[in-house]
């Protein structure tokens, strides 16, 4: 029996994600209060019980019963019911905007703000996510990516690194990204926005791709920031960090920042983690 915890901080995804590991074939029981967690437990792994796959979600609503759920995984253990740990993260700055888009009361911010909720429940819920098996940032996943982190985990069941790499081409005239950890300026590469012919085109389009390819430079670039992002990715990973953002600009987001970005996410995504592309200004008009 596969027995997961569904855990992390409100509003980052936990309820979407057990949707989807339902829709995958798991039984999923949200906000189960953690004293009934090993009698879950039994139950699930009886062999009367037709269940093979079982996912509950475990958080801050259980309030300072949470931290009692050492004491359940250890008798877990004792047992000998395995279980694993998904653990959903998202920055402060998503969550709070987040929380104001649906105009929820984050659970532990009473009368006080979103941010103090947060800022209580990180402190709170420590303990799981340094015993988390999974840990996935949801700060800037889509649905559909999160779906696609997920199918990686309990379907396909790939090596999961618990670190999300994410190339996101941008264009300056619209400002840098304010999540961005990582960003190069392209903007020294030949603009094919001079050549009216390519303008209405983007990096996305082959007589872009080429016409930026073509140039020593782009390649010689593209060369010496693979080689950059190859050292630099394991040793972020390995501080802790679970989403590194790599801002990659040129003048309009919509030429030579989209084809680089592309180009590196090729790259990239042989490597043990998981790589996605993203691009914030290509539909912004036609401007370089």
């Amino acid at each position: 029996m596969r027995f997961v915890i569904v855990s992390g901080m409100s509003g980052a995804g936990k309820s979407t994600a057990l949707n989807m590991l339902e829709d995958i074939g798991f039984f999923c029981v949200d906000n189960l209060p953690v004293e009934l967690l090993v009698n879950f437990g039994e139950i699930a792994s009886d062999r009367k019980v037709d269940v093979n796959q079982v996912a509950v979600g475990v958080d801050i609503r259980n309030g300072d019963r949470l931290f009692e759920l050492d004491e359940q995984l250890a008798l877990l253990s004792q047992l000998g019911i395995r279980y694993e740990i998904l653990f959903l993260d998202a920055n402060d700055r998503a969550l709070v905007k987040r929380f104001k888009e649906t105009r929820r009361n984050h659970p532990l911010a009473k009368d006080d703000r979103v941010e103090a909720g947060i800022a209580r429940e990180r402190t709170m819920i420590s303990f799981i996510k340094e015993q988390a098996d999974y840990i996935i940032d949801t700060s800037s996943l889509l649905t559909r990516e999160l779906k696609k982190e997920l199918d990686k985990i309990y379907i396909e069941e790939n090596k999961y690194g618990n670190f999300i790499v994410t190339v996101l081409s941008f264009g300056f005239k619209f400002g840098i990204p304010d999540d961005a950890d990582l960003v190069f300026d392209v903007r020294f590469l030949p603009n094919p926005y001079y050549d009216t012919e390519l303008r209405n085109f983007t990096g996305n389009d082959e007589p872009i791709q080429r016409f930026v390819m073509d140039h020593e430079e782009s390649r010689l670039f593209l060369e010496k920031l693979e080689d950059l992002l190859i050292f630099l990715i394991p040793r972020y990973a390995g501080e802790g960090k679970h989403h590194l953002i790599i801002g990659i600009g040129c003048t309009g987001g919509r030429h030579r920042s989209v084809t680089i970005a592309n180009a590196l996410y090729e790259k990239l995504k042989g490597l043990n983690y998981s790589i996605r592309i993203e691009h914030r200004d290509v539909e912004r008009g036609t401007n370089r």
